[in-house]
């Protein structure tokens, strides 16, 4: 069934649904008729009661014309009756084809917001359409049935009602589109902002340890005053509606009192002219009020929903242009463009105006799809540079583009997903957890396939699967990184900038999360490494070496960096008795006892220290022979591990902390490798 791509779709496709059942339209009209009758013998008997019975002196007369009007009530209501019966003939057709367009769809393209349509929106359809209906309905057949009565009365009782009538029928008809555009206007601002609120009110908590009140603020303000904006153009309109009752309902009231001693003089009796009267006030006014507000309010809401359960070309299955179907994309899989996925130009950046720049000049382009390795000594400042990518950090000179976007910037935020070193797991199931990034619902194979691919899956079968509650506070630390992993493997953001993201893991979780990313479709990988493996498997890797900071290959480095060459050749091989090794090229892994700081390499650079190993085996085993440790220091001779700086504690989704909470001190009173600068 074709859509039509116009603005008159809606309208062409309505006309036909309504053809399509002229047999239910045909019951109505005809209950309609019968629902009508007492409001033609509302005004007709009262007025006869009153000139031919009341007013003179004959009681029963009076009497016996109300009974008509009671007969009349009955009928009607019996009629009233019968109408909903046929508006529901009419109604859930409707209803039954909604259900299937949005299942259909769901099946094909895998619509996550399916499950949303099929509740929720076509309830609404269906109940705003009956309103529609019956409003409608209602006036066209009340309209009738008094403009009879007053006609049968006396003709110029109808020349006084009529023509303010009519007036106030076309003038809503004129402002009725204008105003339908700012009633979804408003409705879309309203939505937008209920859906902001929506994510922004559970996660406060979340907000403030991260220090974004301010851009949470900022960011919902937008959408406060665009609903204020839209809120105002509609009272605006509003009043039009105003205008339209006035002019259709009160007005003839007005005219019928003011005119009363013309009307008496030209024939009109006092009784017709007190059935005139509740002809407008008992079943003109409330049916026009009805129209005016019903068309005005309900009439937008059911185009805005009709527009969302029925978008234009969605049921035609395998069109030629699949530029616009809305299939999921693979994690991480964006529009091919021209730009390569991250770019720095010059960049530099300093904790304070008095303070040595941490970064200095720095020149970097990594392509889409590529691996990058970020390797240095503790506080050079590699931490303070994935923040400034992230832009949580604003530099102070140079520029930061991800996928051409600049950096800070909501169009760079959403193509980048950090994950810290301290992975935040909130209160919840193992599914919301790893769906967290994504803004639809997230299917359970994919979830799955996901937690597989980085290695997650013996923890959400111990855990119990996707739909086990989390306790945060019962994972170890490898087990929280995993759920970050996973989850941000997830995310529709093509950049992954993993912040020493697996120094809880042993190398081979690590090894199997890190070749997971990089693999990832459409996905490009930036990781502040802690192993020289992560190293080894990056395509380039960049040395923080202050001034002499240089990027390249693994050989390259090794050749060119004599900072890269001490780090490397900490990670010789331990054999029994013997000092660490000698340095080596080649970066050969070593072994030793975690706990204990390693021994020091050829070039006098000391290893890292190691971590204990963590509950549920994501931690590395103590003592394990020929299992490779951190070589790239983690903490300074103090023992104090480098944080990058207030405004790196988070972001809208991510809570960032190195360390423990007593190793965390303010950046300016961190010791500094010094300014890096170079060109990559």
């Amino acid at each position: 069934m074709s859509h039509g791509g116009g603005p008159d779709g809606l309208g062409t496709r309505g006309l036909r649904f309504l053809k399509a059942h002229r047999g239910a339209l045909t019951r109505l009209a005809g209950w309609s008729v019968l629902e009508s009758g007492q409001t033609f013998l509302l005004g007709y008997a009262l007025a006869r009661a009153l000139d031919d019975g009341f007013l003179a002196g004959r009681a029963d007369v009076g009497l016996g014309w109300l009974a008509p009007a009671a007969l009349g009530v009955l009928l009607g209501a019996y009629g009233t009756g019968r109408v909903y019966a046929a508006v529901a003939a009419l109604v859930e057709p409707l209803r039954d084809r909604l259900v299937v367009r949005v299942v259909e769809r769901g099946v094909r393209e895998a619509d996550g917001g399916a499950l949303s349509g099929l509740t929720q929106q076509v309830e609404i359809a269906r109940d705003t359409f009956a309103g529609l209906v019956m409003v409608s309905r209602s006036f066209l057949f009340t309209s009738v049935g008094a403009l009879a009565g007053l006609c049968s009365l006396a003709p110029p009782l109808l020349l006084v009602v009529a023509p303010p009538l009519a007036a106030g029928v076309a003038l809503f008809a004129v402002t009725l589109r204008p105003l339908a555009r700012r009633q979804e206007a408003f409705l879309a601002a309203d939505e937008a902002l209920a859906q902001d609120l929506g994510a922004v009110c559970p996660g406060l908590r979340d907000v403030t340890a991260a220090g974004a009140e301010e851009r949470i603020a900022a960011e919902t303000g937008v959408l406060v005053d665009a609903e204020l904006r839209a809120a105002r153009a509609l009272a605006r309109w509003g009043v039009a509606r105003v205008v339209c009752l006035a002019l259709g309902g009160h007005l003839p009231l007005v005219l019928l009192l003011a005119g009363a001693p013309w009307l008496l003089a030209h024939g009109v009796t006092p009784g017709a002219l007190v059935g005139a009267l509740a002809y407008v006030s008992q079943s003109l006014l409330p049916a026009l009020s009805g129209l005016i507000h019903g068309l005005g309010t309900s009439g937008s809401r059911l185009t805005v929903v009709l527009r969302r359960l029925t978008p234009p070309g969605a049921a035609a299955p395998g069109a030629a242009d699949g530029a616009h179907r809305s299939g999921p994309r693979p994690p991480g899989a964006v529009p091919s463009a021209p730009y390569p996925a991250l770019s720095l130009t010059a960049l530099a950046f300093a904790y304070g105006p008095a303070s040595a720049p941490v970064v200095d000049g720095l020149t970097l382009t990594v392509p889409a799809g590529g691996h990058l390795a970020v390797v240095g000594p503790s506080g050079v400042g590699k931490s303070t540079l994935t923040g400034l990518v992230a832009g949580l950090l604003e530099p102070v000179g140079g520029e930061i583009r991800i996928c051409g976007r600049p950096v800070p910037g909501g169009d760079a935020a959403a193509r980048r997903v950090l994950i810290p070193q301290e992975a935040y797991v909130f209160s919840g199931t193992l599914g919301e957890n790893l769906a967290h990034l994504r803004p639809d619902p997230v299917p359970e194979k994919e979830l799955l396939a996901a937690a597989e691919a980085v290695g997650l899956a013996p923890l959400l079968d111990a855990l119990g699967g996707l739909e086990a509650a989390v306790d945060p506070t019962a994972l170890s630390a490898g087990e929280r990184q995993l759920i970050a992993l996973t989850r941000a493997y997830l995310s529709p953001a093509p950049l992954a900038l993993l912040d020493e993201a697996t120094c809880h893991l042993d190398p081979e979780a690590e090894a199997r999360a890190e070749q997971a990313f990089a693999a990832r479709p459409g996905g490009t990988l930036v990781v502040v490494a802690h192993r020289v493996s992560s190293a080894r498997r990056a395509d380039r890797v960049l040395v923080m070496d202050g001034p002499r900071t240089m990027c390249g290959t693994h050989e390259e480095m090794v050749r060119r960096s004599a900072l890269y060459r001490d780090l490397v050749g900490s990670w010789t091989p331990r054999e029994s008795g013997d000092e660490a090794g000698s340095g080596n090229a080649g970066g050969a892994h070593g072994s030793g006892e975690h706990g204990e700081r390693g021994e020091p390499g050829a070039g006098g650079a000391p290893a890292a220290p190691g971590g204990t190993g963590e509950p549920g085996g994501t931690g590395e085993p103590r003592g394990t022979g020929g299992v490779s440790q951190p070589a790239l220091p983690l903490g300074d001779a103090d023992g104090v591990h480098a944080v990058a700086g207030a405004g790196l504690a988070g972001d809208r989704r991510h809570v960032v902390a190195h360390g423990p909470v007593g190793q965390v001190q303010a950046p300016r009173d961190l010791r500094d490798g010094g300014a890096l600068g170079g060109e990559g």
